[in-house]
C-alpha cells in the first residue's frame, strides 16, 4: 500500500484569503482535531507582517501550540529571509517560500523579480540549514497565471534548477490560479523531475475549475507523494484575481482511502472538524461533496483491502 502525505494548508492558505479573522482558540481546536483525525502535517500559518495579513498575526502562538501535538509536522510559509528567521525562532519543523514562475505575479505577491527571489531563496536556505529546519520552495503559478496567462514550461524548469542550486531541499508545483489540467500536470512533473529528481514531491492544487482531484490523480500516476489540501476548500490567493478554491481535504481523503492509498486519516473524524470552522467563521462558505453525500456504502470494505 502506497503512503501519501496529505498536508493540510487551510490554517494558512485557507484563512489568508478571507476577510474574517478566526480566533486563536478556534485555530488551535482546528489543528488539534485534524491531528487527532490522523493528519500528519499542517501548515499552521505564515510569517508575514501582520499589517499585510492580520489573519496570520498569531502564527508564532500557533507554532508553539502545534509543537505540543505528538507526531505532527508543523510547517509555515515565509515570504523572505526575515520571515524565515522568525519561523525558525518560533520552532517550526519546516518552512516554505513561494517562488512565482510568473514574474508579474512575483512582483505583485512579494515585490521581487526572479533574480531577487533567487537571492532570497539562497538566504532562506542558509537560515534553514543553520536552524536545522527543512526548507521547501513552492513553484507558484507553475501552470498559468491570471495576470500573465500561460507560463512557459521551459521557464518553470529553468527556475526550478536555479532554486535547487540556491539551496532548496524540496519542491512543490503549485497551481495557484486553478489553470492546470491532468495532461499538463503529468508533463510538467516529468520535466521538472528530470532536472531536480526526487526533490519534487508535492502538488499544491486549486479546484477553481473543478479539476483538482483529476490533477491530483495525474500527479499520483507520476509518483507525487504529497498533496496539499484545505479543509472545506477554503482559500485561494489574494494576489491572483479569481483564483479561489483549494483542493478540498475531505474529498481528497475519500478518494485516496477508497483507492487503497495509505493516508492514516479517519474520514469521519476529518469531516467532523468542519463544525469548528462553521462555528468560528459564520457565513463563510465551505465546499466539498463528501461531507454532503457521505462515503460510499462499501467504503469500509474498500479501505480494508
Amino acid at each position: 500500500m502506497t503512503a501519501i502525505l496529505v498536508s493540510e494548508v487551510g490554517p494558512r492558505d485557507g484563512l489568508q484569503s478571507i476577510k474574517s479573522i478566526m480566533p486563536l482558540a478556534a485555530k488551535q481546536a482546528w489543528i488539534r482535531a485534524e491531528a487527532a483525525a490522523g493528519v500528519r502535517e499542517i501548515e499552521v500559518g505564515s510569517f508575514v507582517p501582520p499589517a499585510l495579513l492580520p489573519q496570520m498575526a498569531d502564527t508564532p502562538e500557533l507554532v508553539a501550540f502545534a509543537r505540543t501535538i505528538p507526531g505532527l509536522n508543523v510547517v509555515a510559509l515565509v515570504p523572505n529571509a526575515k520571515g524565515a528567521a522568525r519561523a525558525v525562532e518560533a520552532g517550526v519543523h519546516g518552512l516554505s517560500i513561494p517562488f512565482s514562475m510568473s514574474e508579474t505575479h512575483s512582483l505583485r505577491n512579494v515585490r521581487k523579480d526572479h533574480p531577487a527571489m533567487l537571492a532570497e531563496i539562497a538566504a532562506v536556505a542558509a537560515i534553514a540549514r543553520a536552524g536545522g529546519v527543512h526548507f521547501a520552495v513552492g513553484l507558484s503559478t507553475a501552470f498559468g497565471c491570471t495576470l500573465e496567462g500561460a507560463v512557459p514550461e521551459d521557464t518553470v524548469v529553468r527556475l526550478a534548477v536555479a532554486a535547487a542550486e540556491a539551496g532548496a531541499m524540496e519542491f512543490s508545483l503549485s497551481d495557484t490560479t486553478g489553470y492546470a489540467d491532468p495532461a499538463q500536470v503529468r508533463r510538467l512533473v516529468r520535466r521538472v523531475r528530470a532536472e531536480v529528481g526526487d526533490l519534487l514531491t508535492t502538488l499544491h492544487l486549486h479546484n477553481t475549475r473543478g479539476l483538482g482531484l483529476a490533477n491530483a490523480l495525474a500527479g499520483l500516476d507520476e509518483g507525487i507523494t504529497t498533496l496539499d489540501a484545505s479543509l472545506g476548500g477554503l482559500g485561494g490567493c489574494p494576489y491572483a484575481p479569481g483564483a479561489s478554491g483549494n483542493l478540498v481535504t475531505e474529498d481528497l481523503v475519500l478518494m485516496l482511502n477508497a483507492m487503497g492509498y495509505e493516508t492514516g486519516i479517519d474520514l469521519d473524524q476529518l469531516i467532523a472538524v468542519r463544525t469548528i470552522l462553521a462555528e468560528a467563521l459564520p457565513g463563510e462558505p465551505l465546499y466539498g461533496f463528501t461531507p454532503d453525500a457521505g462515503p460510499m456504502l462499501d467504503y469500509a470494505e474498500r479501505i480494508a483491502r
